[in-house]
């Protein structure tokens, strides 16, 4: 009988026991991820679904001058990175609950991936859990772009649920100035979310399918708050 051994397995370099449970941050091959309560969250091996995602929000807005986005979620660092790297964004504030993630981008292994991004001085990194920072905040934005789970019908936690809901959505809507575009990434597109963001009041809902190697496409939830 022969076993077969992957040549390369994963290699932990960091384990933490967060806010919100352990958060693990390996490296496979060229490969850094994040998993989190045993759940693979992402890894450095593509993010055109992420940059789609800043690029698609971006489209969706008017020719308003140096408009401000929230990302909600730092991850491996693409969606930050891509905002950071187009000229046209007036302000950039990322809401990360983990503040291990905040740490290996930092002064750990996602510095690589980040550093540019986090010396820009548009850039805003705020600590904070986006449910309650959206519920909570004063501030207004034109565009929020927010990947903290694999999409509105698989949270990464139970009190997510909440975000995809009216009540999340409401949260949103306050958040974002006249005209400005939500823009929800996701794992496989969800035809009730499509729904409840309409039912929320929000405009020109729309879904852009992103192709993957393998499987279902990635894809980005668009709406806009009404002028």
């Amino acid at each position: 009988m022969t076993t077969l051994h992957d040549p390369d397995p994963p290699v932990v370099l960091d384990r933490r026991e967060g806010p919100f449970g352990e958060v693990v941050l390996r490296r496979h091959g060229d490969l850094l991820q994040i998993i989190a309560n045993g759940t693979f969250l992402m890894d450095t091996s593509d993010g055109r679904s992420e940059r789609r995602l800043v690029d698609s929000a971006l489209a969706a807005l008017d020719d308003r001058e140096e408009p401000r986005v929230l990302i909600g979620g730092l991850g491996v660092g693409f969606s930050l990175a891509h905002a950071a790297a187009d000229p046209r964004w007036g302000g950039i504030t990322v809401v990360e609950r983990e503040p291990s993630i905040i740490d290996w981008h930092l002064s750990g292994p996602l510095r690589e991936l980040s550093a540019p991004a986090l010396a820009d001085p548009r850039t805003a990194i705020v600590e904070a859990d986006l449910v309650r920072h959206l519920r909570t905040a004063t501030d207004t934005y034109d565009a929020l772009c927010l990947d903290i789970d694999n999409g509105p019908d698989w949270t990464v936690t139970e009190d997510n649920d909440t975000l995809y809901g009216l009540s999340g959505l409401t949260a949103c809507m306050d958040r974002l100035d006249p005209g400005g575009v939500l823009a929800v990434w996701s794992a496989q597109p969800s035809a009730n979310f499509e729904e409840t963001l309409r039912n929320a009041g929000f405009q020109a809902v729309r879904t852009e399918e992103i192709p993957v190697v393998r499987g279902v496409p990635d894809v980005v939830h668009l709406a806009l708050r009404p002028t």
